[in-house]
């Protein structure tokens, strides 16, 4: 390849892998569903692509092109990978991280592959002190806060989900799942009305009272109620720090 010795090739590859063992080490140590031999092979095989579009497209193997082309092709393919690493356990979503570590992976190997090796190592570093460091920050803020399910009635319409979204986010209040009653609470009420169960995540200490209030101002709503004790009266975990 002009410009571009057989060693070199090799030491992108070589880097490419070993970049991606690095961050593949961490999912790995987790018991993720991806881990160290997928990114590797993740990393090396972008590395590969992009090494294999600038031959292509540089006039030694054909006309000259884009050289972007194939290496393009990487971005979005990677997605079924990443979707591969995603599942939902009742409520919650797992994967999400594996799945985003997966594509920053592949950009990493494309960044060696075209000869970015500080580009590359610079953002390995930053994805491995993101998935070590920031596991404990999220646990702290996580600690903070406690997860509750909301039941709400309303007439069927367009734009509904919003509303009530819109003045949850105005209490600090996450909606981190949200799912129709089963099948024999919806037969008793009317055809033009559905009943959602909202699993959101509260702050600590967070009075209900108002955010009931303006719920029912919703156009539409008919009824609001929380499943278990109002969340007005959870305090704080005994261990929890500020």
């Amino acid at each position: 390849m002009p410009g571009l010795a057989e060693w070199e090739i090799v030491l992108r590859l070589v880097l490419a892998g070993v970049l991606g063992g690095l961050v593949g080490y961490e999912r790995e140590r987790h018991n993720r569903p991806a881990g160290l031999r997928t990114h590797i092979l993740v990393c090396l095989g972008s590395a590969l692509v992009m090494i294999v579009s600038v031959a292509g497209f540089d006039g030694r193997l054909g006309p000259v092109g884009d050289q972007g082309r194939i290496a393009a092709q990487v971005v979005s393919g990677i997605g079924f990978l990443g979707a591969g690493t995603i599942m939902r356990q009742g409520s919650a979503v797992r994967g999400l991280t594996t799945a985003a570590s997966i594509w920053v992976v592949a950009a990493v190997g494309l960044a060696t592959g075209i000869g970015l090796y500080m580009a590359a190592a610079t953002a390995t570093g930053l994805v491995l002190l993101s998935l070590f460091s920031l596991t404990r920050v999220e646990e702290l803020v996580a600690r903070g806060r406690c997860n509750k399910s909301l039941w709400v009635r309303a007439v069927d319409q367009p734009g509904l989900l919003g509303r009530i979204g819109t003045v949850l986010g105005d209490h600090g209040v996450g909606i981190t799942n949200v799912s129709l009653t089963e099948s024999n609470f919806m037969e008793a009420y009317k055809a033009d009305t559905v009943a959602i169960e909202l699993t959101v995540n509260i702050p600590v200490g967070f009075n209900s009272q108002r955010l009931m209030e303006q719920l029912l101002r919703v156009p539409g709503m008919l009824e609001v109620s929380w499943e278990g004790e109002d969340p007005g009266v959870c305090a704080l975990p005994q261990d929890y720090k500020k």
